[in-house]
């Protein structure tokens, strides 16, 4: 009795919240045995693949990393002529 008095009384809004977790898990699960699935039957697959995923992450690094340091030109110096700084 003491549970019933607690307890909110249900609205659509709590029953899409419980609908869409219960959604979420389900495709978690899915994915799971997908993913077990594809590395217990296709292994030998996948492994043949991974020397060319390291070729291809070279280019990919050099692509995404340059942003972080303005690039190749200058390296710090605006115009690159050093001798007008001093």
């Amino acid at each position: 009795m003491a549970d019933e008095i607690r307890r909110k009384p249900p609205t659509s809004e709590n029953q899409d919240r419980h609908y869409e977790r219960r959604v979420a898990w389900g495709w978690w699960f899915f994915a799971a045995i997908a993913l077990f699935y594809l590395l217990t039957e296709h292994q030998a697959h996948l492994f043949g693949v991974l020397p060319f995923l390291i070729l291809l992450a070279c280019p990919l690094m050099h692509f995404f990393m340059h942003g972080r340091h303005g690039g190749h030109g200058g390296h710090g110096h605006a115009d690159g002529n050093e001798k007008d700084k001093k």
